[in-house]
């Protein structure tokens, strides 16, 4: 049996097809500690990202406990904005970016067992925006917790095309 795909969103840029989402990339405040990512050979390493917008955590808490799950994939999508907002600024324009891999970390309850739908959450708007350079090996998994009692985190490795 096959699955239906995220369809690309009409746009002829990834930055229109964003835009027709009624989305943008945010600004990445610096950080002293880490990086929001770092290049090595043509892979370009994403930190975790949260899902923060204009400063603020959207949310706390774990997921199966205290967060629905409609609420933990609107946060992946708000992780994986940071993201994307990370790789631009590697590689200087959105068309360029294709995602490699993604890693998603839920906080949930032992007992959730629904992380890959939080990460499809996230999946689906990589392929939404970024089309065929959004498509990704992916993993996600649950832990116990977070930065800042955050119910989502997301890392990637993505590249230049």
């Amino acid at each position: 049996m096959s699955l239906p795909l995220p369809q690309t969103v009409k746009g002829d840029s990834a930055s229109e097809r964003l835009q027709n989402l009624g989305l943008e990339l945010p600004d990445l405040p610096g950080n002293a500690y880490f990086v929001h990512h770092r290049a090595v050979d043509s892979s370009i390493h994403i930190s975790g990202q949260l899902p923060y917008q204009d400063g603020e955590l959207l949310g706390q808490g774990v997921v199966g406990r205290n967060v629905e799950l409609e609420t933990a994939k609107e946060l992946a999508r708000h992780a994986v904005l940071n993201c994307l907002a990370a790789a631009v600024q590697a590689v200087g324009d959105l068309d360029r970016v294709r995602i490699v891999q993604m890693l998603v970390f839920v906080a949930s309850t032992p007992d959730f067992g629904e992380q890959s739908q939080v990460a499809n959450a996230a999946s689906e708007l990589l392929i939404e925006v970024l089309g065929e350079n959004g498509r990704h090996a992916r993993t996600a998994i649950g832990v116990a917790g977070l930065p800042l009692n955050t119910p989502v985190e997301i890392q990637m490795i993505c590249t230049a095309v």
